[in-house]
């Protein structure tokens, strides 16, 4: 497919440099044409900031005067024009050769020196299925015969989940508790889980939101989208298993979601766009799933890779091994789609509430986004470089996940990394 460029402008000069050196690395996740929003504090602080990563180093906003407040809520619901404003003062402000350097430059500081959290308060969580791949592996070792849902290409899949375990990443989290019940055993027991398993997502935040009763139209739905991160939907399968019909997860899925520190823009991303279209032989769209805007550039080219960091690799000093990757191009619906069918019934989202996008696996083995998918249930374990193996994660293992755009002509846009490490149980 070939990229479609949506509304670029000087800030997606791939010739801009900064003044702050690091954003100049061409390796660096937040360049210039990045800017990501996100919050910190600094040591001893207890209310957030709000700033915008730069290289390896975050500016204060409030601090340099850009904006006037260090209210994440306010800033995410101003609408789509006036944030491509804000991103443009951004852009130019930190270039090369800016005059704002003197007065910004104090308002610096090192993302290693400070505190980086869950980038706004998350009101309401809901997570969809948005991966054809993923939902066709998982359905198959079910229904071998007929792995995907009737209903799965004419709605985008969701279901309400619990924003209050949502946690920043970096966090631990305890190995959960739960009924699990074995095929052959008469009733279930409590128990910590023994199948945790991670889930690579994307994190869609809601900027500007709509009022109850009011539907957002496709021509619409990017605008009430304030930016994107990663996620890690961690899943006890085994409580899963049990406790999943007839309504869907509960347990399995409460207990903990990681979250990236940064929410990296859609305008950021502008160059990454591509077409959208269905397989031959799939059903079109309903009409309110459908826009000019989204076949020409509804889908976009995110490269995304999970990572496996067991104890012992750590204290050996070893990196994590790179379990796969996988492209958001991929997904069976878009952004847009999401946030359109989420409202068709008239439900009112608000700014900071977030889409978990679903597990985001490819079409091919390798770009399995699941140790659910990876080693077929638990069937085929998974060799690490350590010497170790894998079925589900065991205590001490630490999941990285790492997203970003690349395209020949622009600078790499990159999403931050999304950590979390699994403690024993409790």
């Amino acid at each position: 497919m070939t990229e479609m460029p949506l509304a670029l402008d000087e800030s997606h000069d791939p010739t801009l440099e900064s003044w702050v050196t690091s954003a100049n690395n061409p390796y660096t996740d937040f360049p210039i044409q990045n800017l990501p929003f996100g919050r910190f504090r600094r040591d001893g602080e207890t209310g957030w900031r709000i700033g915008v990563a730069i290289g390896d180093e975050v500016l204060d906003l409030r601090g340099a005067g850009v904006i006037e407040h260090a209210d994440m809520q306010r800033l995410m619901s101003i609408p789509r024009p006036a944030r491509r404003a804000l991103r443009l003062t951004l852009s130019r402000g930190l270039r090369r050769g800016s005059g704002e350097r003197r007065a910004w430059e104090p308002h610096l500081v090192a993302q290693s020196e400070v505190a980086l959290g869950v980038p706004c308060d998350i009101g309401d969580y809901t997570d969809f299925y948005a991966s054809v791949h993923h939902a066709t592996t998982i359905g198959r070792q079910f229904r071998p015969d007929n792995p995907l849902l009737p209903n799965y290409k004419w709605v985008p899949i969701a279901y309400h989940g619990r924003a209050s375990s949502i946690v920043a990443s970096g966090s631990a989290f305890h190995r959960p508790m739960g009924q699990l019940k074995a095929a052959d055993a008469p009733a279930p027991e409590l128990a910590p889980s023994r199948r945790l398993d991670f889930e690579l997502e994307l994190a869609i935040f809601i900027g500007p939101g709509n009022d109850q009763g009011r539907r957002i139209a496709m021509r619409d739905a990017e605008d009430h989208v304030f930016g994107i991160g990663l996620l890690n939907d961690w899943s006890a399968r085994d409580i899963q298993a049990w406790e999943y019909q007839p309504l869907g997860p509960f347990l399995s899925k409460s207990f903990a979601s990681t979250v990236s520190p940064w929410m990296v823009t859609l305008d950021a991303l502008a160059p990454f766009r591509q077409p959208f279209s269905r397989p031959p032989g799939d059903p079109q769209p309903l009409p309110y799933l459908d826009a000019p805007e989204n076949r020409d550039r509804g889908a976009i080219s995110i490269e995304l890779e999970v990572s496996l960091q067991t104890k012992a690799m750590r204290e050996q000093g070893r990196g994590g091994d790179r379990l796969s990757r996988s492209n958001f191009r991929d997904a069976y619906w878009t952004i847009a789609q999401m946030v359109a069918h989420h409202t068709v019934n008239g439900c009112n989202l608000k700014p900071g509430d977030m889409f978990g996008s679903g597990t985001l696996s490819g079409p091919l083995p390798e770009e399995a986004a699941s140790l659910l998918e990876l080693t077929g249930g638990g069937k085929h374990p998974l060799r690490l470089s350590s010497g170790e193996t894998r079925t589900y994660l065991e205590d001490g293992d630490r999941i990285i996940l790492r997203g970003a755009c690349t395209r020949d002509g622009f600078r790499r846009i990159g999403l931050g990394t999304c950590e979390g490490t699994l403690l024993p149980a409790i």
